[in-house]
């Protein structure tokens, strides 16, 4: 049986990558999927292969750099589908490069798109979420890394949403909503080119990964979401899950 039949997900970012991934393989465990962002073309491209598979989806336009359109958004999903069950923060500018490097434009975009973005919508989706909800917001290991140089802007941004999504957890637990965050190794558009360079780094990169791989977007990162949101991890919240292979030892 489906485990989140009867489910509505609302997932940013999903016209490509980890969240194209996540939304399809929702979608494969039943739940009727909102795919936001800002390219609509994207958007309706991971529809339709969703409606190829047979399950429901809609593509909803919103940048979520916007308050107004996060808001606007989270009606239009509410009305078009009844309500909002499922909520993965995806979407994010990635502000990289050094800190001496990285403007203050740019690092102020991370954060909005970042973690501004991310409270936005779980203070928007919280009333529809409150009885059985679930949220998944995205963090990453980069922060954790020995030599995080190149990614402080951005893992300032991702360590962020960790810490908000730990104190929506505490806060909503009695309401019944659970909020974990994933830190995924996967083989986005932007990885995978990255990795088919194949220059010095990329082999360093892989022998740093005990299982010698990246990740799929869909097979590996987007079904331990699905579990995360399904009835067999009611119990967890609060927590961050690396879904990276080994490659990072949580502590």
């Amino acid at each position: 049986m489906a485990i989140l039949q009867n489910k509505v997900a609302l997932i940013t970012g999903g016209g490509q990558g980890v969240g194209q991934g996540i939304a399809l393989a929702l979608a494969a465990e039943g739940a009727t999927v909102a795919v936001l962002g800002r390219t609509l073309s994207t958007l309706e491209a991971t529809c339709a292969e969703i409606h190829h598979r047979g399950g429901v989806a809609e593509a909803f336009v919103c940048d979520v750099a916007e308050l107004d359109d996060i808001e606007a958004a989270v009606q239009e999903v509410v009305d078009e589908f009844g309500g909002i069950d499922i909520l993965v923060n995806n979407a994010q500018f990635v502000a990289l490069g050094h800190l001496l490097e990285v403007d203050d434009d740019e690092f102020l975009e991370g954060m909005d798109t970042g973690p501004l973005a991310t409270l936005r919508f779980m203070k928007a989706c919280y009333p529809y979420l409150r009885g059985d909800g679930a949220v998944v917001n995205l963090a990453t290991s980069a922060a954790l890394r020995h030599d995080s140089g190149g990614f402080g802007a951005y893992a300032a941004a991702k360590e962020a949403i960790r810490a908000l999504s730990r104190a929506a957890a505490c806060e909503w637990g009695a309401d019944s909503i659970r909020v974990n965050c994933i830190m995924p190794l996967a083989d986005s558009p932007a990885m995978a080119r990255w990795v088919e360079s194949g220059g010095d780094d990329v082999d360093a990169f892989l022998s740093s990964v005990p299982m010698g791989r990246v990740g799929q977007c869909e097979e590996d990162i987007g079904r331990v979401v699905a579990f995360l949101c399904g009835p067999d991890a009611a119990y967890i919240t609060g927590h961050t899950l690396p879904i990276d292979g080994g490659q990072i030892l949580m502590r």
